[in-house]
């Protein structure tokens, strides 16, 4: 199943991308808990958005700030019910116009081929260290 969790790991951040909400959904399980680090990059506290209505309040809280958003994977990791994801981010504020860079990691955790938890991380070398890994 592992060869599949990388590949909807891929298709929830295209899709996330392209801010198309409803394809997310479709490769995360329904009571997902998703914790975006972006958050508190951005002067907020962390948060864990659940479910299905959770997701779907996050993307409209970050499509109210960021205009602009992609991600550039550099590097995945298959763990079997484990994927970790480590790559950069740009964005672009909507008020201010700036752009602004980030690396990121990711650790995705899935359940019968939907993602059950995404916890995202500012410092690659977090989201290795949440995993149990090292660089």
């Amino acid at each position: 199943m592992s060869e599949e969790n990388v590949e909807a790991f891929k298709r929830v951040f295209q899709a996330g991308d392209r801010r198309d909400v409803e394809a997310v959904l479709e490769a995360l399980d329904p009571a997902v808990e998703w914790r975006p680090a972006m958050s508190v990059l951005l002067g907020g506290k962390a948060t864990v958005y659940r479910g299905y209505e959770g997701v779907r309040e996050y993307f409209r809280e970050r499509a109210e700030l960021l205009p602009a958003w992609h991600h550039d994977v550099s590097e995945i990791r298959d763990l079997g019910e484990r994927v970790v994801a480590i790559g950069r981010v740009r964005v672009r504020g909507r008020e201010s116009g700036a752009e602004t860079e980030s690396p990121f990691g990711y650790v995705v955790d899935f359940k019968d081929g939907k993602a059950i938890r995404i916890w995202s991380y500012l410092e690659p070398k977090e989201a290795l260290e949440a995993a149990g890994l090292s660089e």
